[in-house]
């Protein structure tokens, strides 16, 4: 009995020392606490508001009351937010509830639905599902989204997630025809960032959310590579609907393959939504990627509706600031940079595009 209980005083007397350490001892600085600030005095900049009309294209029904609604309004008209897509995720009463909530604001805020998976697992799955996205839409849904699939099948849509169906699933298809015929676009997610994938060990390149947003692949879940496969799968059997894979299609790492998948498949979009922080690091490929899809992305935040969020968001676009943290926005230890995009682009990618795949919308 004395022997087994010494490894475990010696192992509480280390954790406590250990957490004894002052964090300003370079030897035991956890990561987590690594918190650089920038030595350079460079410019700085903090950007009122868009410098053009923006249409946001990819957030959440983020607001739970009308009073956070109208807030939510009012930093819309501060930051020159003109309109914004919700993607609900959602079908049936969930909403129709969500429909009533911002329904004081149908100018400003534009609702898309998600897919009705119930009895997705029957073989007459199918026509239910039709028939109710033709009521959503109906009901004022203008596409469908956020879809979202990251490795076990789709996930996001409520009540009914899809678990096991993914985009170029056979029984997709009655609904993505759906979505052409009605001209509803398809908003989807699919994958996640790269280094999700590589273990959290001391080479991984985003390892201060790593450990916390590790996809583990297994046997029965599509790892990157067949996730992006089953993206370009569907798009290309499907010429007649619009894709817009949210988040770059999560080729941050990888925009030669994004390019790739652009200059193939005109029906297909990209949202650069919540991945400002994965791209401003390499500012001059970036913009040379913007410059050279500048008619196919389009501007969205999915990082809630506070001010200082867009702020970020029109600082990393139109700037070029350089070596700047915003490690309470991204949790990530990389220096960020503006990519400094012209009007010509920032254009298109606030407004413009948008009004494309709303016109897209209003064809009948």
């Amino acid at each position: 009995m004395i022997k087994k209980s010494i490894p475990i005083i010696l192992f509480v007397v280390c954790a406590a020392s250990l957490n004894s350490f002052s964090q300003d001892d370079i030897n035991h600085l956890l990561l987590k606490n690594y918190k650089p600030k920038s030595i350079y005095h460079i410019p700085v900049t903090i950007p009122e508001h868009a410098k053009f009309p923006v249409i946001d294209m990819h957030s959440h029904p983020y607001a739970s009351s009308s009073k956070e609604i109208d807030s939510w309004v009012k930093t819309m008209d501060e930051m020159g937010i003109k309109k914004t897509i919700i993607l609900t995720f959602s079908t049936g009463a969930r909403f129709d509830s969500l429909v009533n909530a911002y329904s004081k604001y149908k100018d400003r805020f534009e609702l898309w639905c998600g897919f009705d998976y119930t009895g997705y697992d029957k073989p007459d799955f199918g026509p239910a599902a039709v028939k109710e996205l033709e009521r959503c839409h109906e009901m004022g849904a203008m596409g469908v989204g956020e879809l979202g699939d990251k490795g076990a099948g789709e996930l996001y849509s409520k009540p009914v997630p899809g678990y096991g169906l993914h985009i170029d699933d056979p029984r997709m298809k009655m609904l993505l025809m759906k979505c052409a015929e009605l001209h509803m676009a398809v908003n989807i997610h699919v994958a996640e960032d790269y280094w999700m994938y590589e273990p959290a060990d001391s080479t991984n390149d985003g390892l201060l959310n790593a450990g916390d947003w590790h996809v583990n692949v297994t046997p029965d879940k599509l790892n990157h590579e067949q996730l992006i496969q089953s993206l370009e799968n569907a798009v290309r059997d499907n010429p007649k609907t619009l894709f817009i894979a949210c988040h770059f299609a999560n080729l941050c790492t990888n925009l030669d393959e994004a390019a790739r998948l652009l200059d193939k498949y005109p029906n297909l979009y990209m949202d650069i939504a919540a991945r400002y922080a994965e791209t401003a690091t390499i500012p001059r490929y970036m913009a040379g990627f913007y410059k050279r899809f500048q008619n196919r992305l389009i501007y969205g935040t999915d990082m809630g509706m506070d001010k200082h969020m867009y702020q970020v968001t029109f600082r990393i676009l139109e700037s070029s600031d350089e070596h700047f943290y915003e490690m309470e926005s991204f949790n990530y230890h990389w220096s960020l940079n503006g990519f400094n995009l012209n009007d010509r682009i920032l254009k298109k990618l606030y407004w413009q595009n948008a009004l494309k795949i709303q016109k897209y919308e209003n064809e009948k």
